[in-house]
């Protein structure tokens, strides 16, 4: 890394911490670091600060893998976990370095090429970005290279290659397997934005001895070169600061700068990513103007040279999040909303009055409008638009309805006792400003979810309960109301005056009264939401509503593709033996799995029978929530169900070949046979015949089935008539008997086959064929060396235990179910 005043000297003290890295252990190295933080001057760390930074981070091209913070957890190396957290934490060592490198006011250089790419393109077409975060810190060499760099001060050094490890490390990071929520990456970023933007009071001072006092604030700088502005707007730390003189300035005042930058870095190099389109839809036209301007006059600028390559012209954003990167940002949004509303209500009353609020109270009054809702926005429509339809948008899903429901983050929620359900699900009237100055989070996101939902298999458990979550959120009581009430502002018509002023400017001392009646007060919520709304999609944005016509038709496709599903489930929970009724072999899935192959699909074979109950509950609230939001009665829902009934029925007749059927079965036609032959349609074949005699299945021991078999022939034939009358009896023993030796009967399906099977599955006869399943005769020879190791028994009184413990689980479930065969089905 450069240093203004030309490259320093080899440092000794360098040479032998790179050494260290190679002969010590990593929390060796740790503690030599921190003796060295405390013991060596600002002037000699100055030279081993950029190295240590790309040793714990990694460099930006990917030659050096850092630490590995991303994959570094306490289950795995608890040393090294611990010693990375002390070191790195805002209170160590690593933070205790960056201040005394910042008192010195040491610069250090932050390559353009690897900011986000919207970014990039506009410092490389010469304009400057609106984030006034870029401001006087562009520089340009001059010999004219291609070497543009940001000039950073050491705060902000640290905190740009803290936030970019998590955009750029994946890229060689693949392969390993980590766990998102208890990495030391993870666990930093909470605890600087916890440290940084505190919940509770103002931000820690430094923790290290600086003889003039506290960590100045970075001092203005000249741009190098000359650049057009998006922004002209400073930030909210030199704008208040720069009113102050240094020694009767607040405390607080000195120190926001730290909380500013660091979230101003987060948002820039986490959620900075989109297309070049998406990009200029953010720019005002003033900004637009001012652009084209530069652009025109450029060229007869002698001091500037032409324009790069990979400009906004030739640029193309090919960013996806991960994610990881998506948890990242939620936790993110879920901290700036507690931070938000850490704002006592006193706090916000006085702003308006004679009371001068503090830097950190004004900071947690505009967070959320001004630093992360624009970026957020189109981060989130980027996401909609790119995400793969599969159960991970799940992370996208949460980091949506956490910025939607800032009322969930609210410091008394927590304390307030749990009441009434209805009553602590109403969202607050007070929420109703921030739903309509947000609305396009609300609506124009909800109708991209609903074209997501509407092509997604909502037979997944997954994606049912992403449908869940998504309707039971936007269902609160008054939410759906005060989105309404926003959509309404925003398309009513435009008074014509010929002196409108905003009413913000309309003070008594202007002449103007906060009494005018020129302008209801309606008006001015209403200039709030058309601000949001064409700043964030242009002017020539063409609004749908949530709550018109081509929405509520989506969402009768939702509801009748919903009903769809619930059928769906509900046939596939038929094929699955009843909860009650299985046997004990069952509780450990010994029963024999289904041999005609009838279900192949989604995740719901992983989980089962709870899988899918939960799926149909899942839809079934998500369908009573959506006929909530958008008033469905029931006549429309019966109607609905009507109609997919008798489309079920056409649809299945139209996948069967062309047939006839009458008293003897199912013929054929010429054209049904063309069909078939033709592979156009084909009827669904199933094994009908005897279960016994199904074909030996992989998972079977072939020597064991023909033995049992025989085994079973052997028993039927000699003790079928004491089965017949042992099941014929009405008793309870009757009923037990019944219960074992008869199969439950199979689901007849159509086919061109008549039947010839002489089974007939009401015989009582006994089979043994699923002692012969490999998982069956695992588990029980677990179970004879458990029982033979903790409780010292023998294979006859394990057997015996066994048998008992079956006998009266079986008695049980006599009594609870009738005519079931559990290892049968």
């Amino acid at each position: 890394m450069s240093v203004p005043g030309g490259s320093p000297q080899p440092s000794y003290l360098l040479a032998t911490l790179k050494a260290d890295c190679v002969n010590k252990p990593f929390h060796q190295r740790c503690q030599d670091l921190i003796r060295v933080i405390e013991d060596f001057p600002a002037k000699e760390l100055h030279a081993i600060f950029p190295w240590l930074v790309e040793q714990v981070f990694g460099s930006l091209d990917g030659s050096i893998v850092g630490w590995n913070l991303r994959c570094l957890q306490e289950k795995t190396a608890p040393l090294e976990f611990h010693s990375a957290l002390f070191f790195l934490d805002p209170s160590g060592a690593m933070m205790k370095l960056v201040y005394k490198l910042q008192v010195e006011e040491y610069r250090y250089d932050f390559p353009v090429s690897f900011l986000p790419g919207p970014v990039r393109a506009s410092i490389q077409e010469r304009v400057l970005p609106e984030c006034p975060f870029y401001h006087n810190k562009i520089q340009f060499p001059s010999s004219g290279g291609l070497g543009l760099h940001l000039s950073l001060n050491a705060f902000e050094y640290f905190m740009f290659h803290f936030a970019i490890f998590l955009i750029i490390q994946r890229n060689f990071l693949t392969g390993q397997v980590c766990n998102y929520s208890d990495n030391a990456y993870y666990i930093l970023v909470e605890k600087y934005l916890n440290w940084f933007l505190p919940i509770e009071g103002n931000v820690p001072p430094p923790n290290f001895s600086n003889p003039g006092g506290a960590v100045p604030s970075p001092a203005p700088r000249s741009p190098s070169i000359s650049l057009t502005s998006y922004g002209t707007s400073p930030s909210l730390l030199k704008r208040h600061i720069s009113h102050q003189h240094l020694v009767n300035a607040d405390p607080a005042a000195q120190e926001i700068w730290r909380s500013e930058t660091l979230l101003q870095i987060f948002v820039e190099m986490w959620l900075h990513h989109y297309s070049l389109e998406m990009y200029h839809k953010m720019q005002s036209p003033h900004a637009k103007l001012e652009a084209l301007h530069h652009r025109l006059s450029v060229s007869s600028t002698s001091y500037i040279s032409p324009a790069l390559h990979g400009s906004f012209h030739s640029y193309q954003e090919s960013f996806q999040p991960t994610e990881e990167h998506v948890l990242l940002v939620r936790v993110l949004v879920k901290h700036l909303h507690a931070f938000a509303n850490s704002l006592r209500p006193e706090q916000s009353a006085s702003s308006t009055h004679s009371h001068t609020p503090s830097p950190m109270e004004e900071l947690k009054r505009i967070v959320i409008q001004r630093f992360i809702q624009p970026k957020l926005y189109i981060f989130l429509q980027h996401c909609f638009g790119h995400w793969p339809l599969d159960a991970s948008f799940r992370a996208v899903l949460e980091m949506w309805l956490s910025y939607v429901q800032p009322w969930r983050y609210v410091p008394e929620r927590s304390a307030s006792p749990v009441g009434n359900e209805t009553q602590n699900r109403a969202v607050p009237e007070k929420w109703a400003s921030f739903v309509q100055e947000n609305l396009l989070m609300y609506t124009k996101l909800f109708l991209r979810y609903l074209n997501r939902a509407i092509r997604s298999d909502l037979v997944s458990p997954k994606n049912a309960l992403m449908l869940f979550r998504v309707a039971k959120v936007f269902s609160q009581p008054n939410l759906p109301e005060m989105i309404q009430k926003g959509e309404q502002l925003l398309l009513e018509p435009e008074p014509v005056m010929p002196h409108r002023q905003h009413r913000l400017l309309m003070s008594p001392s202007l002449g103007g009264s906060f009494l005018s009646s020129w302008q209801p007060p309606i008006t001015d919520t209403s200039f709030k939401i058309k601000s949001h709304v064409y700043s964030l999609e242009g002017q020539d944005f063409q609004y749908t509503q949530m709550f018109g016509s081509e929405t509520r038709n989506l969402v009768l496709r939702l509801a009748q593709l919903i009903i769809q599903a619930k059928q769906t489930a509900k046939s596939l929970s038929d094929q699955y033996p009843d909860m009650g009724s299985q046997s004990l072999f069952s509780w450990f899935g010994l029963n024999s799995p289904d041999h005609n192959n009838t279900y192949t699909g989604n995740d719901l074979d992983e989980a089962g029978y709870d899988s899918i109950r939960k799926t149909d509950e899942h839809l079934e609230k998500a369908l009573e929530y959506l006929c909530q939001v958008f008033r469905l009665n029931s006549a429309q829902l019966s109607h609905l169900t009507v109609n997919f009934g008798n489309a079920q029925d056409e649809s299945l007749r139209n996948q069967l070949p062309d047939f006839i059927q009458n008293e003897n079965g199912v013929y054929l036609t010429p054209l049904g046979r063309q069909q078939v032959i033709n592979g156009l349609r084909k009827f669904d074949i199933q094994y009908q015949g005897d279960p016994e005699l199904q074909p030996i299945r992989s998972y079977e021991n072939a020597a064991l089935v023909r033995l049992l078999y025989q085994l079973s022939c052997v028993l039927n034939e000699r003790f079928g008539n004491t089965f017949d009358s042992l099941c014929a009896r009405q008793d309870f023993l009757g009923r037990f008997c019944s219960y074992h030796l008869i199969s439950k009967p199979t689901t007849q399906r159509m086919s061109p086959m008549p039947s010839n099977t002489t089974y007939d599955p009401t015989v009582p006869r006994i089979s043994l064929r699923f002692f012969a399943n490999y998982r069956v005769l695992v588990y029980l020879l677990l179970l004879y060396f458990v029982c033979g190791k903790v409780m010292s028994m023998g294979p006859i009184s394990c057997t015996v235990l066994l048998l008992f413990v079956y006998v009266c689980y079986a008695a049980i479930m006599t009594l609870l179910t009738e005519y079931r065969r559990p290892h049968q089905d």
